[in-house]
């Protein structure tokens, strides 16, 4: 299927909305490169865009019924792989976060935190995979792959296909990107404050 392939047509999604399991088959397998690009630019690493397209077609399998429009189905589909992706990106820092808590706990630096302290690290955990998940695909790649996963650059640079100086360049702008985008956030937090 080339890339400018269409979307399946509305008469075959209705007809897999009605239960055709033929026309299902088809949507699915139609839908599948579009849902794969989707992955790819939205999600930080091949892996993660592979897990979340795949997600999004079993959803697009078991609840295409619940889809309002026919001809909404990219839209739908989209919403679907974002929201994947982002999940994704919340588990990484989920994990990371854990990973800290745990070295200071062992430390013995610090007590338990509160609840209100818990709910407030989490929402600033969504809030900067939104942002990191509003990055260009090379930028992301990079920024999560050293300072999410914590790999060495040169093994970033690596695994990349890049050089040393390119990865810094990449890894430079993604950061100054997403400080941009965290105080353009936090600016309008603010200005939507009473």
């Amino acid at each position: 299927m080339s890339r400018n392939s269409p979307w399946p047509d509305e008469r075959l999604v209705k007809a897999a909305q009605d239960g055709n399991i033929s026309s299902l088959t088809a949507v699915i397998v139609e839908s599948q490169p579009h849902v794969r690009r989707f992955a790819l630019s939205l999600c930080a690493t091949p892996q993660d865009a592979e897990d979340a397209a795949q997600e999004a077609l079993i959803i697009l399998y078991r609840k295409i019924g619940t889809l309002r429009a026919s001809g909404a189905l990219a839209s739908w589909m989209f919403r679907i792989v974002r929201n994947e992706c982002l999940r994704h990106l919340r588990l990484l820092a989920s994990a990371s976060a854990s990973a800290s808590a745990s070295v200071a706990e062992e430390a013995g630096s610090e007590p338990a935190p509160s609840a209100e302290t818990s709910v407030l690290r989490r929402l600033d955990a969504e809030r900067i995979a939104l942002a990191v998940s509003g990055l260009p695909r090379d930028q992301r790649q990079v920024l999560i792959m050293r300072d999410v996963q914590g790999y060495p650059g040169r093994l970033v640079a690596q695994s990349l296909g890049l050089s040393n100086a390119a990865m810094k360049s990449r890894l430079h702008r993604a950061r100054a990107a997403l400080r941009q985008a965290l105080a353009t956030d936090e600016a309008a937090e603010g200005e939507a404050l009473p």
